[in-house]
């Protein structure tokens, strides 16, 4: 058989061939219908065609196929070739063989319309007799056999591109087509007539309609060849990149999915976050670890640092131990790649004090706050590992020995800043040596597109251009060199001493003036420039700045001034108020509240400014000790002139680069170090909120669920919302829904009664988003225990629950089943959310607030789980939460979901089986989002159940390192039903009893062993069971709490740490309390609300916005005899006694307030009832309490370090400007052109005015000034300065420019402003004004001069710096500037200088003149 590669390229040679010979046949196709146009005679169409039709014979019979093959053909068929003339057509081009072919059409010999045309071939039934065949009627076998034909040339085309079924499919339908097309021609009436000489007739007119096949053929394979080569479709080119991200289908994704790497381990932020990336960290070595231990333990807390490695602290003689526990987690982490849960489950005995001969004694070292806080200094000092690398591999392209460098500055490289500040050091040394030497960059650095680089403009700064000259040597002469200082000032005592000068400082710089006086530069200009040097060498040093920034780690001051819109806009009841004069509060003091954060936020406001600085004290001392080591120990004059010299560079060192560096680094530092608290706090409160056991009634035992009913009234509106009942069974299976109208009327009361027999809830919520809640909540209690609504004093009949009625008789049913208030806020959320539509898209959104209401009851992990990363949503710290970056708080409540997570544990094939409950597998130790959603697919895949851990590895459902993590937490629940997956090996279908507990399948040995020891059986005795047989036997054993104690679990811990170095004493204790009770609850009891809970969750009000002595607005609902019920805004009842009321006290209520009307009134006092569902305020009206008003309540408190001279100043101020502003806005002028304007507003008066408009207003300068402004131009107005004098005769002189004097408004406006505005237009209206700038006066005397080089110009334009006078501009000749001359513009003159004249031609002449 023939190669089909083979084939395949013999085919594309003919292709090309074919290719080109094809296009000049197109091309002599297209001339052909030029010239049929010119030459219309058929002799000349005719040669034509006989032309083309030879080209083609000659390329057919090239293609033809040999005798011989003819002869083998007919020989194993029985079928001649030579007189059968089929056309074909060519295959795709360099597409592979056609498959043999199923049909019964016999094989035939290429040939082309060509050969119809040859008079030497024999007239055989071809292509021609068609016409015949079909005029006749031809048979069906005729029929069959123009099928066969016409599928055939057809069919071949993409032949090597189709299978069988394919082709037979395809030739089913052209036989269709091709039978219709016959019947419609066989329709028409006016074909039926046409004789053989009619069709010869318009066969020759019209061809058989394939003429040009041979013309279309080559477009026809390019179409198939492009068609071919077209890359194969993939998702990214349909979907949206957004779209990929969130179904995390991109390639990073697919990355983390395959490795076998722990996925939070992966990313480089949180696995919550939409923007997750993946991290392209490297990993720490064994190698690390020890500089890593060190490095990270003293900075887990002050206090750990504090207690472990001060002499006197209590666990000082731990800090060995702690210090290797730290390193025994940093292996665990970054080499073994362990997560967090599981080294605090499995390996805690590492982590803790662990001693053989001290087995009683238990330390623990590190909590699990602390190992989650290893973990990110873990990651930092990766990262910095990661740039020190860099830094020495830049070093070591340099080709340099710098012995400071080795031995000073490398050793103390211990954050990333010095390695910023070694890697400028070094280019600042060596810039000169090699430009490029620092061309690298970091993982978490952007990444930069590798784009032809251009030249930039190149800086250079003062210091290089002094290193490079003269002055470089007169920094020499100061006797010591930089890096000696910075050696002297770290190791406190001068190692270096200074070479002291002959002569004086100023006398050895003339030695470096230059000879050249024109560009010699004095000797003090000289050492300024040579104490740059040093200064900048100093400030740049890495060892200093460090030194800096440790001293404002401790001693900075930070104080905060408000900007002068910041004085106006925070007052005392703004939350900013609280450090508005914040006055040199100490860094360490702000580390643990959030008011830096505050800061930051109001500076970005631009309503504060904030400044960073050292205190006098710790700046003194460190620049007395940089003195120190810069000085010279001589006492001569010299020695001291030369000191004062040093002292300055030390000055300049500290001003000019130290502490600027200090201070930036100071604010970053103490962001990030209170923005960690803050988050760590959030993650706090959501822990206590889902670190708890789901609600359970006395009669349940831990870890079974309850049955819900949960009930909501909305926002409790009668006349709107229904009331909605939602059942949610053991399972979480939503079993019912039902709305009433009410619980007053008998019928409803019923339903609502016949819900609890048929479902038996075990317990029943109440939830709502008013406090119309309570009335529902109290009317609930009352049906379920079957007693009277409790009497409410605020009880109204308008409250949708009908007519007060009096008190009923106790029912005579009751069910004894709690009602209770929850936490509705990710309720709240669940009802408008995506997932709610999807899974309940057919309630309403009450009705799914419900069911988050229920599910939070049955499990508030899984409900705050399943939130993702909407989870930044949940209010946890109401003023604080929004000043956290989302990316640091989303990490925070992820390792807080992690952790409660892998206590609780999560059942597999639950999981598996429930989409909701699935929520919580990414939080499982070594999971995440991908991870968790492949091996949920595998396991799917299997038949949707695990029998045994055994098979994650076995099955290939995870990888070995992400099953180490993760066996431990994943659970699979014994159930002798469970279904058997398909293609599972018989070994697994057994169920192992430990694969239902917290035991690590690494310890099961361990277990097993115990339950042996506990039960006194020998390996014989088990020898023929299940290795797990005897765990079996003892959890059910009933004295085996009794077996499992009398086991002495320290002397075998001990044993196996002598064997083999296993540390696992706490390890033992785990599977003791597993063997009893396996994953047993460990949470806290689900928690009740408070009544400030409850009261803040329906209204919004705490007791900050609630407390006494507030006034708040009410409005009155009814009156009674002695009462006034009222309501606040956010829906809260309340009371006004009529003792309240008026100052009298015995006022009738109808006679002080109206009902409807809305009042003022006083927070008296709050009473809180949970138990009765009654909230309620005390309220007073009497003019007397509201006469004090609440500001000593409302205003904010100051911060104890508050600037009170400067703030008492500012009030000063401000009270000035006030008065100012009230006096200026008091004045009224009787004149028709006075507005009550200031500057800006007359202008923007005037802008819509004619040119010399006037408007007179108040003046900023006191009573005894007014302010005139007028026109000049559009965008250009003129304010003038009137001073009124008191004349002493009862009349007022007003004064412009001490020169003009005017009695009244009336002639200023005349004889001033007019008269000026008269002068201004004259002189625009004189043709050598330019309206315009005076840059464009400028560009037009320039083109002027310069197409008239022996003239020279002048010109007029407004001054636009001085509104109402004009600027002279003037060119001499092309080689001199453009001079500009002032204009000043006078009401009776012009003035040019000091030359006054009345007109305009006389101010040109007086310039001409000039």
């Amino acid at each position: 058989m023939a190669d089909p590669q083979a084939i395949s390229d013999d085919s594309s040679e003919e292709a090309e061939e074919d290719e080109e010979e094809a296009r000049r046949i197109r091309e002599g196709f297209i001339v052909d219908e030029d010239e049929d146009e010119e030459e219309d005679d058929d002799e000349a169409r005719h040669r034509r065609r006989k032309r083309r039709k030879r080209r083609h014979r000659r390329r057919d019979e090239e293609e033809a196929l040999e005798d011989d093959d003819l002869e083998l053909l007919e020989e194993n068929t029985g079928t001649s070739f030579r007189n059968r003339l089929t056309r074909l057509r060519r295959g795709p081009e360099g597409g592979s063989p056609p498959a043999p072919s199923t049909s019964k059409r016999k094989p035939v010999v290429e040939s082309s319309e060509d050969d119809l045309d040859d008079e030497d071939l024999p007239q055989v039934q071809d292509i021609q007799r068609i016409w015949d065949d079909e005029r006749a009627g031809g048979g069906r076998d005729d029929e069959e056999d123009m099928d066969d034909f016409i599928d055939y040339e057809d069919e071949d085309e993409g032949a090597g591109a189709m299978d069988e079924q394919e082709r037979e499919e395809r030739r089913r339908e052209r036989k269709k087509r091709e039978r219709e097309r016959r019947k419609a021609i066989g329709s028409r009436p006016e074909l039926a007539g046409i004789d053989d000489m009619a069709w010869d007739e318009i066969h020759g007119v019209f061809g058989d309609g394939h003429d040009y096949d041979w013309a279309l053929l080559g477009d026809d394979e390019m179409d198939f060849e492009e068609e071919r080569l077209k890359p194969e479709m993939r998702y990214q080119d349909v979907f949206e990149p957004s779209e990929i991200r969130a179904r995390m289908l991109t390639e990073d994704d697919d990355l983390i999915r395959a490795q076998d790497i722990p996925e939070r381990m992966q990313l480089a932020t949180s696995s919550l976050s939409q923007s997750s990336t993946l991290s392209l960290h490297q990993n720490l070595t064994e190698a690390d670890l020890d500089d890593a231990a060190m490095w990270v333990t003293v900075r887990l807390s002050p206090r750990k640092t504090k207690d472990f490695f001060s002499p006197d602290g209590p666990y000082n003689m731990y800090r060995e131990p702690l210090v290797m526990a730290v390193t025994y987690a940093l292996r665990f982490l970054f080499v073994q790649e362990f997560e967090v849960p599981y080294i605090w489950t499995h390996k805690r005995d590492y982590i803790s004090y662990f001693n053989p001969q001290e087995m009683r004694t238990r330390v623990q070292l590190i909590s699990l706050a602390e190992l989650w806080r290893i973990y990110a200094l873990g990651q930092k000092y990766r990262s910095l590992a990661q740039r020190r690398n860099a830094l020495a591999l830049s070093y070591t392209r340099l080709n340099v020995e710098d012995e400071y460098f080795e031995q000073t500055i490398r050793p103390k490289i211990d954050s990333v800043e010095v390695v910023t500040d070694a890697t400028e050091w070094l280019t600042m040394t060596y810039k000169l040596r090699k430009q490029d030497a620092f061309d690298f960059q970091f993982h978490d650095d952007e990444d930069r597109a590798e784009t032809r680089k251009r030249k930039a403009p190149s800086r250079i700064s003062a210091y290089e251009v002094a290193k490079k000259s003269i002055v470089s040597k007169l920094a020499d002469g100061f006797g010591i060199k930089p890096h000696e200082v910075v050696y002297n000032f770290v190791a406190q005592e001068n190692a270096h001493f200074v070479d002291d000068q002959e002569l004086n400082p100023i006398a050895f710089a003339e030695q470096f003036t230059d000879p050249d006086a024109a560009v010699a530069q004095p000797a003090e200009e000289l050492l300024r420039r040579a104490r740059m040097i040093l200064a900048t060498e100093l400030g740049k040093d890495p060892l200093l700045r460090q030194a800096m920034r440790d001293l404002f780690k401790t001693d900075a001051l930070i104080s905060v001034l408000p900007t002068e819109r910041g004085m106006a806009k925070i007052d005392e009841h703004h939350p900013y108020f609280n450090f508005k004069y914040l006055h040199h509060k100490s860094i360490t003091q702000m580390m643990d509240t959030p008011q830096f954060l505050h800061i930051l936020a109001a500076e970005a406001e631009l309503l504060v400014t904030v400044s960073t600085f050292l205190t006098n004290d710790a700046k003194s001392k460190f620049e007395r000790r940089l003195n120190d080591a810069f000085a010279s120990d001589s006492y001569s004059d010299t020695a001291r002139a030369w000191n004062e010299e040093r002292s300055r560079v030390v000055q300049e060192a500290l001003e000019q680069h130290l502490i600027p560096v200090g201070v930036k680094w100071a604010r970053e530092w103490l962001r990030e170090e209170v923005e960690d608290t803050l988050a760590a706090h959030c993650g706090n409160v959501l822990r206590e909120r889902i670190d708890v056991a789901p609600f359970i009634i006395p009669e349940m035992k831990p870890g079974d669920t309850a049955s819900v009913l949960a009930v909501s009234w909305g926002k409790g509106d009668p006349q709107k919302d229904a009331i909605t009942l939602v059942f949610l069974d053991e399972a979480g299976r939503l079993r019912e829904h039902i709305k009433i109208d009410n619980l007053v009327d008998r019928e409803y009361q019923d339903e609502f009664t016949d819900i609890l027999k048929r479902r038996h809830p075990d317990v029943i919520v109440v939830g709502g988003l008013s406090m119309a809640t309570t009335k529902l909540s109290s009317k609930v209690r009352s049906l379920v225990n079957g007693e009277p609504p409790v009497s409410d004093p605020t009880a109204n009949g308008g409250d949708g629950w009908g007519p007060s009625e009096p008190p009923k008789e106790a029912n005579e049913q009751s069910f004894n089943i709690p009602v209770m208030y929850v936490r509705d806020e990710v309720a709240r959320m669940y009802q408008h959310s995506k997932r709610a539509a999807e899974e309940f898209s057919a309630l309403s959104p009450v009705a799914k607030y419900c069911v988050g209401l229920a599910r939070y009851v049955q499990s508030p992990l899984n409900e705050y789980s399943a939130l993702g990363h909407d989870i930044t949503a949940i209010p946890l710290e109401d003023e604080d939460q929004h000043l956290i970056p989302k990316e640091k708080l989303l990490s925070a409540l992820e390792r807080t979901l992690v952790d409660v997570t892998n206590k609780v544990g999560v059942d597999i094939n639950r999981a598996v089986n429930d989409s909701y409950y699935q929520h919580l597998l990414p939080f499982v130790c070594g999971l995440g989002p991908r991870k968790a959603q492949v091996l949920v697919k595998k396991i799917s895949a299997m038949g949707g159940n695990l029998i045994n851990r055994d098979q994650f590895i076995k099955s290939s459902l995870l990888t070995t390192k992400i099953f180490l993590n993760a066996a431990g937490f994943l659970r699979i629940s014994r159930d002798p039903e469970v279904k058997l997956s398909k293609n599972r090996h018989a070994d697994d279908d057994v169920q192992d009893p430990l694969d239902d507990t917290r035991i690590h399948p690494e310890d099961y040995e361990l277990a097993r062993k115990m339950a042996t020891d506990a039960l006194e059986l020998d390996e014989e005795d088990i020898h023929d069971e299940h290795p797990s047989h005897v765990v079996s036997v003892i959890m059910q054993d009933i004295d085996n709490e009794k077996k499992l104690n009398e086991l002495n679990l320290d002397e075998f811990a001990v044993s196996m740490y002598e064997a083999n170095e296993d540390r696992k004493r706490h390890t033992l204790n785990v599977i003791r309390e597993e063997l009893l009770k396996p994953f047993s609850e460990q949470r806290a009891p689900f928690p009740s609300l408070g009544p400030w809970d409850v009261l803040t969750m329906l209204s919004g009000e705490t007791p900050r916005t609630l407390r006494m002595g507030l006034i708040v607005s009410i409005m009155v609902v009814r009156l009674e005899q002695a009462l006034v019920h009222i309501r606040l805004d956010s829906g809260i009842e309340g009371v006004i006694d009529i003792g309240y009321l008026t100052e009298d006290g015995n006022i009738a209520p109808k006679d002080v307030v109206k009902k409807g009307q809305t009042i003022p009134g006083v927070i008296v006092d709050v009473k809180l009832d949970l138990p009765a569902d009654q909230f309620f305020v005390k309220v007073s009206v009497r003019q007397s309490d509201l006469r004090a008003g609440d500001g000593l309540f409302r205003s904010v408190k100051r911060d104890d370090q508050w600037n009170l001279p400067q703030f008492e100043r500012d009030l000063e101020m401000q009270a000035r400007k006030k008065r100012a502003e009230i006096d200026r806005t008091r004045r009224v002028v009787k004149h028709p052109n006075f507005h009550n304007f200031n500057a800006n507003q007359a202008e923007n008066y005037l802008d819509k005015q004619q040119r010399g408009d006037v408007v007179i207003r108040p003046s900023s300068k006191g009573v005894d000034h007014l302010a005139v402004t007028w026109k000049v131009d559009d965008k250009l107005y003129q304010h003038i300065d009137v001073t009124e004098i008191n004349t002493g005769q009862g009349g007022n002189l007003l004064i412009v420019d001490e020169k003009h004097q005017y009695a009244d408004l009336d002639e200023l406006i005349v004889n001033h402003v007019q008269a000026t505005a008269r002068k201004v237009e004259e002189l625009m209206a004189h043709e050598k004004f330019k309206h315009g700038s005076e840059d464009e006066l400028h560009l037009f005397l320039k083109n002027f001069v310069a197409a008239n080089p022996a003239k020279s110009i002048y010109g007029f334009t407004l001054n636009r710096r001085k509104p109402g006078h004009f600027n002279l501009c003037f060119l001499a000749n092309k080689n001199s500037t453009v001079q500009t001359w002032p204009v000043r513009v006078m009401p009776e003159s012009y003035c040019l200088f000091d030359a006054a004249v009345a007109g305009v031609p006389e101010l040109c002449d007086a310039f001409k003149v000039r």
